[in-house]
């Protein structure tokens, strides 16, 4: 049976549309009422930024075989034991037959201020996968197949992101691939490396303009870790499950 990709270039578009005007609405309604957050945050406190893509996510598992499939998203819901920690929130949750099937974190960031952000969102990653993975080890999920640990981000194609950037390591030299990358670069070499260390099933990085509210664009970086590379894996992940119930 082939794999059902629902489409998903035009509802990426969709969803990209979606981010930029949801974030455009809450910092209107924001200035509307007089409590204006500081910088960036007056685009994000409304927490519906991603909806679209968790949209994208779940049409992908109705359509590959898992219409049954419980299907979690609300917060109450989305939780994990950890080993590190007790518990983790995550984006999205896919439970069959009591097996978990898949947990999908969906992430961004804009500009102006992308260093730290950057930072704290590789540590983010990198922490939550091997906390997954040591909790999936001792049994926490059960005795089954592993299950689908997916990162999708999406960062502001602008300016700052993609301008190169120094680094100072005054003892030992930076490695060669970061030396002068942009942040969109060092996404990038995140997202393949999160893969490659099998930190995750499949890791994207997305850029989109804020122009892309009227347009819904979006460039991938590389093959690797682009949108059709997370599409397809999922649904061949869900597919899979499908037939194993």
């Amino acid at each position: 049976m082939s794999l059902d990709l629902v489409d998903y270039e035009r509802k990426a578009r969709e969803a990209v549309q979606a981010f930029w005007g949801n974030r455009e609405r809450a910092r209107q309604k924001q200035i509307e009422s007089g409590n204006v957050d500081q910088g960036e945050r007056a685009g994000v406190t409304a927490g519906k930024n991603m909806d679209g893509f968790i949209a994208l996510v779940i049409d992908i598992v109705k359509a590959n075989g898992l219409g049954h499939a419980q299907i979690h998203r609300e917060r109450a819901v989305v939780t994990l034991p950890g080993f590190f920690r007790p518990t983790k929130l995550w984006d999205l949750l896919v439970i069959n037959e009591g097996r978990l099937v898949a947990a999908i974190e969906l992430k961004s960031q804009v500009g102006p201020s992308f260093g730290n952000n950057f930072n704290n969102r590789t540590e983010e990653a990198i922490g939550t996968a091997h906390d997954f993975w040591t909790a999936y080890r001792e049994g926490a999920f059960g005795q089954h197949p592993r299950p689908f640990v997916g990162w999708l981000m999406m960062v502001e194609d602008a300016k700052e992101s993609r301008a190169p950037v120094r680094d100072r390591s005054p003892h030992f030299r930076v490695f060669p691939e970061f030396q002068g990358a942009s942040y969109l670069k060092r996404y990038d070499i995140l997202c393949q490396r999160l893969v490659q260390e099998q930190l995750y099933t499949t890791a994207s990085i997305m850029a989109s303009p804020r122009s892309a509210a009227q347009t819904g664009d979006y460039a991938d970086l590389s093959e690797m870790t682009g949108l059709k590379t997370f599409v397809t894996s999922f649904a061949g992940h869900v597919a899979a499950e499908a037939a194993r119930s």
